[in-house]
């Protein structure tokens, strides 16, 4: 690979500058890729970030602070579904807008998804994400000092820490081990061999600080290459296609910014809306918004996450510590699940305002179906980039999905009446006791279901042969050259926990294979460098290097 300079000033010029890899979204991949690809110092790194930026150790209490999730809508991007002719109700569905995305804003849990996940994706025909290949690229990522060697990384950024019972309060104690009295067996790592049965979460919190990418991935030390570009509050409207390639982005404020590659990692609702707004998406749809149609693919159509429901108990007064607010959580299967899938969450948290309770304590046991049936879809609103888009859960289009919660909710129930835990509970806030097990509990369910907040597969990856696909298995976007997506976005299907860490090991893999390509492919055919000048006006102002393919 040829060597060249990089500039070290006028790196805030970033419009009068031509980059080599622009990286749209610093969230939970955004600033796995920014740290990952600036590592070749012959590598141009622009991270584009619509929230503001903050270094490592600048961020504010609230982000901070791991007892509190999506507690400030400063860093909110504040969208809802639109699912209320289902469910009488829409969902808030926070995610952050902030570097560090909403790993800056959840609960930190930092749990694998397992092999039979990987698996479904195999049966979709997708090569190169077999369990044996993921789960190295999950142990390179972490730090932990606990857990078997074949099983945890040491060396990783980010720090997984595995909760203890004694750290716990006292209830979550009681939760887990009427768990246990009940029949589920004893988890000591859900990040090991076996996930079925309940305990302690593992969680990237240290100290009490939430460790989101921002912090761990784009620290003082990267932040310092001067081939890096971290630029906050650049909110993109769309991705400038000349020809059939990505020559850079708009921005909302009007600019024009240019880049040889772009990569947008704007999460599950961001990466498809600019996506259609660039003209990328169902043609039908593009047109009706007078959008003209560049490449006519399925961006929007398979979007999933779980349906969540909240099992409140108030907490006797004696007994109403409410931190740390996440503590432990049950994995099983309901009885439709197939053989190797655990597909019911019953996650307990103090995550609840103590206001809510008359004895100044509560635990939530928060019950999930994580692998739901039925299938959202994400629209554009309008051509306004400022616009959110409409998001359709479409939770239960699938009854099986509320049958399995219901089971889910009952199990939740049976655990809130087994001692040690109902020792330490004053009454069930919610549904509460007088909702019985039967149909008023699934009415209730329906009337009251929120979302896990994990939402995936609006621009999914496949093989070529699968026609409701987006991206190729390493996110490359069909039939547009120099983009891709790389986010839970492109997930097939929702993972069975979690997507935090998936996401974070996504971002891993797909950083490695584009930093391997680009030692030892051209960057351009002969007959694409003849017609450079007509692509980009500033496409020639930095030599040909190694290109992502």
């Amino acid at each position: 690979m040829a060597k060249r300079d990089v500039p070290t000033q006028g790196r805030a010029d970033v419009d009068k500058q031509t980059f080599d890899v622009m990286i749209v979204g610093g969230g939970s991949a955004g600033a796995v890729l920014a740290a990952r690809l600036s590592a070749d110092a012959q590598c141009r790194v622009l991270l584009l970030e619509a929230g503001p930026d903050f270094a490592a150790d600048s961020y504010p209490a609230v982000l901070k602070d791991a007892n509190v999730v999506a507690g400030s809508p400063t860093f909110d991007w504040q969208y809802h579904t639109e699912d209320a002719p289902r469910l009488g109700h829409d969902i808030p569905v926070p995610r952050g807008r902030v570097i560090g995305g909403s790993s800056a804003v959840n609960a930190a849990v930092a749990m694998r998804a397992r092999p039979a996940d990987f698996a479904r994706w195999a049966r979709r025909g997708i090569e190169g994400w077999s369990w044996e290949e993921v789960l190295a690229a999950y142990k390179d990522l972490e730090n932990t000092p606990t857990g078997d060697d074949a099983w945890h990384g040491r060396t990783g950024p980010l720090p997984i820490r595995q909760r203890t019972s004694e750290e716990n309060t006292p209830s979550m104690r009681a939760f887990v081990e009427a768990a246990e009295a009940i029949g589920l067996p004893h988890i000591p790592d859900f990040n090991g061999p076996t996930q079925h049965g309940v305990g302690p979460y593992p969680l990237d919190v240290v100290d009490g600080v939430r460790m989101n990418t921002g912090i761990v991935y784009l620290t003082a030390a990267v932040r310092a290459r001067p081939n890096l570009t971290i630029r906050g509050d650049a909110e993109v409207d769309a991705v400038v296609i000349e020809g059939n390639r990505a020559v850079g982005v708009n921005l909302v404020d009007g600019k024009v910014l240019s880049a040889n590659e772009v990569i947008l990692a704007a999460g599950t609702f961001g990466s498809p809306a600019i996506l259609l707004r660039s003209g990328i998406g169902p043609s039908q749809q593009l047109s009706e918004l007078g959008i003209a149609t560049v490449a006519d693919l399925p961006v929007g159509n398979r979007l999933q996450d779980q349906p969540f429901f909240y099992n409140v108990y108030a907490l006797k007064r004696e007994a109403n510590a409410m931190m740390p607010a996440s503590g432990a959580i049950i994995w099983t299967r309901s009885q439709n699940a197939e053989p190797d899938d655990l597909d019911l969450h019953i996650s307990g948290t103090h995550l609840i305002d103590p206001n809510a309770s008359p004895t100044g304590g509560a635990i939530v046991l928060a019950c999930s179906v994580t692998l739901p049936k039925s299938i959202g879809r994400l629209r554009l609103a309008s051509r306004d980039p400022r616009a959110a888009p409409h998001i359709h859960y479409n939770f239960f289009d699938d009854q099986n999905d509320l049958d399995r919660l219901v089971e889910a909710v009952r199990l939740s129930r049976k655990i809130g009446r087994t001692a040690p835990f109902s020792d330490l509970i004053d009454h069930e806030i919610a549904p509460g006791n007088t909702v019985d097990d039967g149909e008023a509990l699934r009415a209730n369910i329906l009337s009251n279901v929120a979302a896990y907040l994990h939402p995936t597969s609006t621009v999914p990856m496949g093989a070529d042969s699968d026609p409701t696909a987006v991206v190729d298995p390493w996110g490359k976007v069909r039939g547009v050259k120099a983009l891709r997506v790389v986010d839970a976005s492109i997930l097939p299907d929702i993972p069975s926990v979690a997507t935090n860490v998936t996401t974070i090991m996504v971002a891993e893999r797909i950083a490695a294979k584009l930093t391997r390509d680009m030692r030892r492919k051209p960057r351009f055919t002969k007959a694409e460098e003849a017609q450079l000048p007509q692509l980009s006006a500033s496409a020639s102002h930095f030599p040909a290097r190694p290109s992502i393919p």
